[in-house]
């Protein structure tokens, strides 16, 4: 997601209006069950809140580089401090990772989504493993990473993720020392770890409250 403008405090209504897709992207039948998706996006009625000028400009930036703002934005979008606040550490994670490429912190997220799964989760970066990578490559990581042919820094990370998702008090020094091996440094595993601690954090949240994801990606990079 683009990074958000820097302006005053000054707030306006959350727009209401349906936001557009990608030009000539695919979109499900309307029979399809998740044709109503961008309308209700969560099970929760919550009453509307007001966006600041700052995540005004970032949904309308979405909205320019995406052609959608992402559910999960407007799902936030009740409590504008909540909003920046989640905008604001998922950019520290995906911009300020020092040695991770932004394909390999879809490939976490999507995995760790895997093993969660969060079908919100799933679809989206799913979605975006296959737009950084390739088709293939994103499907592999939503149904089974381990078919993929990952070289040995990827599939330590990986394995290091799904380690710390289904049974993080196990992780020990070892699995510390592994991802050492297959070149990653001290930053490097808290990155990693703090970009599969966000994940399990949003695919709890999503599953809580039946968050959908935007039908877009269902037919995007495929």
């Amino acid at each position: 997601m683009p990074q958000p403008a820097k302006n005053g405090a000054k707030k306006r209504p959350i727009p209401t209006r349906r936001w557009p897709v990608v030009k000539g992207a695919k979109m499900p039948a309307s029979t399809h069950a998740g044709v109503g998706d961008d309308v209700k996006i969560t099970a929760l009625k919550l009453p509307p809140g007001t966006l600041s000028t700052e995540m005004d400009a970032y949904f309308k930036k979405c909205d320019e580089k995406l052609g959608f703002v992402p559910n999960v934005l407007k799902a936030f979008a009740f409590d504008d401090g909540k909003l920046k606040a989640f905008v604001d550490y998922r950019h520290q994670l995906v911009q300020n990772a020092a040695n991770l490429s932004k394909l390999e912190i879809e490939m976490i997220a999507t995995v760790v989504s895997s093993q969660n799964r969060c079908f919100y989760c799933i679809t989206a970066h799913g979605n975006a493993v296959r737009q950084l990578g390739d088709p293939v490559l994103g499907e592999m990581m939503v149904m089974n990473y381990r078919a993929a042919r990952l070289n040995k820094r990827q599939r330590a990370m990986l394995d290091f993720a799904v380690k710390l998702t289904n049974a993080p008090w196990e992780v020990e020094e070892e699995d510390r020392e592994r991802l050492r091996r297959a070149g990653f440094n001290d930053r490097d595993i808290w990155d990693i770890a703090s970009v599969a601690a966000f994940y399990n954090m949003t695919n709890r949240l999503a599953s809580a409250t039946d968050m959908r994801p935007n039908s877009v990606y269902h037919g995007q990079a495929r």
